[in-house]
């Protein structure tokens, strides 16, 4: 879902990040805003795969490894 209302591209985002850890009460949080600002939220639970630690965020370079 792609939006013009930073707010609501900020609740997706959030939304997506409690769905992957599996906590269903704050997912049910960030839906009562969504649709307090006229959005329905998606149907869809996990919509991507989880990321790792190991991979680094869309659009962002991998950190240097560290030396001793």
């Amino acid at each position: 879902m792609t939006t013009e209302d930073p707010m609501v591209a900020a609740l997706l985002r959030e939304r997506e990040g409690y769905v992957q850890r599996g906590m269903d009460d704050r997912v049910a949080q960030v839906d009562d805003q969504l649709r307090l600002r006229g959005v329905e939220p998606p149907t869809g639970e996990k919509t991507t795969a989880p990321s790792t630690r190991e991979t680094p965020p869309k659009g962002r370079r991998a950190r240097a490894p560290e030396k001793a």
